[in-house]
């Protein structure tokens, strides 16, 4: 059993890169192949250990709660058919896990997200989920290898990173810092950038939406001022805990796929059908 039981997901974002097709679905349920980017996000928390989903959502996306819920229906019509098998792993998931809601009033930055959803966690650790941050590998998933070196490091913060091109630095949170003695793929983080350009970004070691964050951070949301366009930047948060030697930064094993922009979720697509052997 893990050490960490509750996986924040923010997903009130209305996915305006993704109109008019989000429009009336949550970019949230938009499919790779047969199962929507939610559902793999919490698959991927549950292969860490944990039980409690906390979505932090908007009142635009009831279909992720009710994709999340049986539908008698449905599972009626395709009983005892060839078909009856497709709805075990969702079904599972709603058997094994307890989903927890709370809407997000605002969407002021994934800081202000993650702070809206304090209420679901409460004063435990817990892990965050950006599901349009699709990861896959053949062993351990992301968070469970993150979850691995929170245990050694219970007093820290953890967040995933991948290097990325030197041109592309500006669309991510940055890290600067040292590594840890013994490991080749962990950083002592003691600077974050939020989205520099090139030219002013300390390395391209960038963070993706992954986190381990101790109930510390609600503390330090609740005191960081908004940036200049008047949202709460986790990475600023993160930041104030860096500056005491809290934030660990953990190089992952696996391939990520961006399912945020276009150009990301058609390679995903494209990945996942090559490797069930579709195309």
């Amino acid at each position: 059993m893990s050490i960490i039981n509750k996986c924040l997901f923010p997903v009130a974002g209305y996915g305006t890169r993704f109109l008019p097709a989000t429009k009336a679905i949550p970019k949230e349920m938009l499919p790779i192949l047969t199962k929507p980017l939610i559902q793999y996000g919490v698959e991927e928390a549950m292969s860490a250990g944990m039980a409690t989903m906390a979505m932090v959502t908007s009142k635009y996306k009831q279909a992720i709660k009710n994709h999340f819920e049986p539908h008698t229906d449905i599972e009626a019509s395709i009983k005892g058919t060839a078909k009856a098998s497709l709805l075990d792993e969702v079904n599972h998931t709603s058997e094994q896990c307890e989903f927890t809601y709370i809407e997000q009033q605002q969407m002021l930055g994934l800081g202000h997200a993650i702070f809206t959803g304090k209420p679901l966690i409460g004063n435990e650790p817990f892990a965050v989920i950006l599901p349009d941050d699709l990861c896959t590998n053949n062993g351990d998933s992301v968070l469970t290898q993150m979850t691995k070196l929170y245990e050694q490091h219970p007093d820290c913060c953890i967040v995933a990173i991948e290097e990325v091109p030197m041109t592309q630095v500006d669309k991510y949170g940055v890290i600067d810092g040292e590594l840890l003695d013994g490991l080749n793929n962990a950083y002592r983080v003691n600077s974050m950038v939020e989205k520099p350009s090139p030219k002013d970004a300390p390395t391209n070691l960038a963070i993706i939406g992954r986190y381990i964050l101790t109930p510390e951070i609600f503390d330090v949301l609740e005191n960081t001022a908004p940036d200049r366009n008047g949202e709460i930047q986790i990475t600023d948060a993160l930041m104030t805990l860096a500056n005491q030697g809290k934030v660990i930064a953990y190089k992952f094993q696996g391939e990520r796929f961006d399912c945020g922009s276009v150009k990301g979720f058609v390679e995903a697509t494209n990945a996942f059908a090559k490797a069930q052997g579709i195309i």
